[in-house]
């Protein structure tokens, strides 16, 4: 039987959450926190590590908490344990007084956030038809960039405390939307050890391929976010559009670029979603992915505010194009459904792991500002746009997606 609108929403709700936590603590509580406990100098490079070495703990923590809930045949308790967790984490995050209790919280926070979307990044391949799931990922990106927008307006007009307070609260009811829609228990438990089932999908090409997709995509987008409001503070300075100053405060700069783009991605992600039941995921695939590439020398070429408020539109656009597919590309080349939060955990890790890599570009990022005014700057956005191109076109070979 088809599922409605309610169902999708309420499904996809707790994505909305995390989307609007993680974007409220990426792109704006984190570094401007970073930024107010470190000396300048060292800004980026303790930023950087904070990212990387939180990844890293990150990286385990999807695929087990997966395997785990697979393994007991529950979704809902880590769901509601894990969203609990997350709020907590937030409000020691924003009122740490120091660079080493800001690394606790977010330690804490990833931890939480484990707990909660490794098993419920499953709920797609457990509940949703292969016909359905062009639909489901659509709503999925609605939700998240709809997260997104109200970071966006969030950052821009609040505070950074009540900024992460609202996020804790959202996270909880999100929460509790969604966990309405998960059955209490499943109806098929994981037999398999856990070095097993760990290792199982490294062995299917598709599974491969699907990951390395997303890591590359992933990897450009987080290359261009981590330091996107230190490349606005240094090389765009004023921040105008239509002869007004919009704000003076490179935070703000950011979360109005970031609301921009959510704009645009909610626009293109739920008829992308629908058009890809009809047409296949991979030519959308390819249109975000060769969309997303072009624009990024435009960041280079033209550093002034008022022009980038007009390309993070058209940004929005194709990424909500990615968005609306991913989920339901990963979905179609499952092929065990009693490992299903195993294999998305290990899947969830394509973002992971790309933040990792992008924390670790801090250094050089400072290092090569430092050898000439702009150059850090100038790698970073080209290996981004490259890796968002590359990325893309790797879904080709995929033999059971269309």
């Amino acid at each position: 039987m088809p599922r409605g609108p309610g169902w999708f929403l309420a499904l996809s709700a707790y994505w909305f959450a995390t989307s609007l936590k993680w974007f409220l603590v990426l792109l704006v509580i984190l570094p401007a926190k970073v930024a107010e406990l470190s000396p300048p100098e060292e800004r980026a490079s303790r930023l950087g590590f904070l990212f990387a070495l939180g990844a890293v703990m990150a990286i385990l923590g999807p695929p087990l908490m997966g395997y785990l809930s697979d393994r007991l045949g529950r979704r809902r308790p880590f769901l509601l344990l894990g969203s609990l967790l997350t709020a907590t984490a937030l409000l020691l995050l924003v009122h740490a007084p120091s660079y080493g209790l800001l690394l606790l919280a977010y330690l804490l926070l990833q931890v939480g956030d484990d707990l909660a979307t490794g098993p419920y990044s499953a709920l797609i391949p457990d509940l949703v038809p292969r016909g359905e799931r062009g639909t489901a990922a659509g709503y999925m990106g609605v939700l998240q960039v709809s997260g997104q927008v109200l970071g966006g307006v969030v950052g821009f007009l609040l505070p950074l405390a009540p900024q992460a307070h609202l996020a804790a609260l959202v996270n909880l009811l999100g929460a509790l939307a969604s966990a309405r829609v998960v059955p209490d228990r499943l109806p098929r438990r994981n037999p398999r050890p856990l070095l097993t089932a760990l290792a199982a999908p490294w062995g299917d090409r598709d599974f491969l391929l699907v990951y390395l997709t997303r890591f590359l995509v992933m990897l450009g987008f987080y290359l261009a976010q981590t330091y996107l409001q230190y490349y606005l503070a240094d090389a765009v300075r004023t921040f105008q559009a239509l002869g007004r100053t919009l704000t003076e405060e490179p935070f703000q700069a950011v979360a109005l670029l970031g609301l921009l783009i959510s704009l645009g991605a909610a626009l293109a992600s739920l008829p992308a979603g629908r058009a890809s039941d009809r047409l296949g995921r991979k030519p959308l695939i390819y249109l975000s992915g060769a969309g997303l590439g072009l624009l990024m020398p435009f960041l280079l070429l033209f550093p002034r505010y008022d022009l980038f408020l007009g390309l993070a539109l058209f940004f929005g656009l194709f990424y909500g194009v990615y968005l609306a597919v991913d989920w339901a590309l990963v979905a179609d080349v499952l092929r065990d459904p009693e490992a299903h939060a195993t294999d998305m955990g290990l899947w969830q890790t394509s973002i992971v792991v790309p933040q990792v890599l992008a924390g670790a570009f801090g250094r050089p990022l400072d290092l090569l500002n430092a050898r000439e005014e702009g150059l850090g700057y100038l790698v970073l956005f080209l290996l981004a746009g490259g890796f968002f191109l590359l990325g893309a076109f790797l879904v080709a070979p995929i033999r059971r997606a269309r």
